[in-house]
């Protein structure tokens, strides 16, 4: 039952509360959207209602309001949660079949593409 996944406590402080500076909430914004809930997976932590993408909007928020930079907060959760958090994986080994594989996959279908076009020539 999905309805029973979230607890009774009462949201984070700054899950659903902007900041006073409309710089800084465009920071967080920017941020939220690039960082993936890890209970919607197919959501990012700005669009999910699941209480843990809350949770970390306010951490977003909170860590924003400190000074530190949308890299620091991104290495960060990136750390605590592994890179699959990240809409925009860092290119390393272990992420590089998701960077190559799109172009492999493009490159096949146009070669593929280019030998059916040949053969309805002849």
């Amino acid at each position: 039952m999905p309805v029973l996944a979230d607890s009774s406590m009462p949201a984070a402080a700054l899950a659903d509360t902007q900041l006073a500076d409309p710089k800084q909430e465009a920071q967080a914004t920017a941020l939220m959207e690039t960082l993936r809930c890890v209970v919607c997976q197919g959501q990012s932590i700005a669009d999910s209602d699941a209480e843990i993408a809350g949770d970390m909007r306010a951490m977003v928020r909170e860590r924003i309001q400190r000074g530190e930079t949308p890299d620091q907060i991104r290495a960060w959760m990136i750390e605590r949660y592994g890179e699959w958090i990240s809409y925009d994986p860092p290119l390393s080994g272990r992420t590089a079949i998701l960077w190559i594989a799109p172009l492999l996959l493009l490159g096949a279908g146009v070669w593929l593409a280019r030998g059916r076009f040949r053969r309805r020539r002849r």
